[in-house]
C-alpha cells in the first residue's frame, strides 16, 4: 500500500459563494418629496409654537382688561358715557344752529333812515351750504332812496344779489318796494357767530391789558 499520499486543506473553490448588493440611485423625486416633508414639518411646529403664544397674549390681555376696568368704578364709567352721549348730542344740534340776528345786524347798519321795512320773511334750504333766501317789503320816500340803498346793499358779501322789485308808490308819494337776497349759510352759521364774539372779547380784554 503506498503510503505517499498528499492531503491538501485549501480549498480549490470559496466554499460561502458571496452575493453582491446593487444599491439603486435616489431619484430627485424622492429628495423633493424628502425636502417638502421637512418643510411642512417646521411649519406646523410654528404654527403650533405661535397659535400658543397668541393664545398667551390674548389671556394676558383679558387680564389687564379686567384689572383695568376694575380701577374705575363702573357708576363714574356710566356717566362719563352718558355725557359723552350728550355732548355729541349738542355738538350735531349746534352744528346745524342757524341765527338770524346777523341778518338783523346787518340791516340794521346797512339801512337809510329814508328807508324802513314792514315785512321779513327768510326760508331755509335743505342741504348743505344751502344759502338762506330773505324776503322783505318796505317803504322808501322816494326812488332816489331807493337807488342808493341798492347801492349799499350790493357792497356787502354777505347779502347775496338783492334785487328790489315791485316798485308803486301809496297815497302818500312814498316808493312801496319788494326786497329779496340770499344770504351765505356761514353769515348765520351759530358756531361762526359764537367763534366771531370770543375773539371779539378776547381781543377787548387783551386790549384793555394792554392799557393798564
Amino acid at each position: 500500500m503506498d503510503q505517499n499520499f498528499q492531503t491538501s486543506f485549501i480549498p480549490k473553490k470559496p466554499m460561502i459563494e458571496k452575493t453582491a448588493i446593487s444599491r439603486e440611485p435616489i431619484g430627485l423625486f424622492t429628495i423633493v418629496a424628502i425636502f417638502i416633508f421637512f418643510i411642512v414639518v417646521i411649519i406646523t411646529l410654528g404654527l403650533y409654537f405661535y397659535n400658543g403664544y397668541l393664545e398667551r397674549n390674548i389671556v394676558q390681555m383679558e387680564n389687564d382688561l379686567n384689572l383695568a376696568q376694575n380701577r374705575f368704578e363702573p357708576s363714574k364709567v356710566l356717566q362719563l358715557q352718558v355725557l359723552d352721549k350728550r355732548l355729541r348730542a349738542a355738538s350735531q344740534i349746534l352744528s346745524k344752529h342757524v341765527t338770524i340776528s346777523p341778518i338783523f345786524q346787518a340791516l340794521q347798519a346797512l339801512t337809510m333812515k329814508t328807508v324802513s321795512y314792514n315785512k321779513f320773511d327768510y326760508e331755509l334750504n335743505n342741504g348743505k351750504n344751502s344759502k338762506i333766501l330773505v324776503k322783505m317789503s318796505g317803504t322808501a320816500l322816494g326812488y332816489q332812496s331807493i337807488a342808493l340803498q341798492s347801492d349799499l346793499f350790493s357792497k356787502n358779501k354777505n347779502l347775496i344779489d338783492p334785487v328790489f322789485s315791485n316798485l308803486s308808490l301809496d297815497d302818500k308819494g312814498n316808493v312801496l318796494f319788494d326786497l329779496d337776497f340770499s344770504v351765505d349759510p356761514t353769515f348765520v352759521d351759530y358756531k361762526n357767530m359764537l367763534k366771531t364774539k370770543n375773539e371779539n372779547l378776547s381781543g377787548i380784554l387783551n386790549n384793555g391789558q394792554t392799557i393798564n
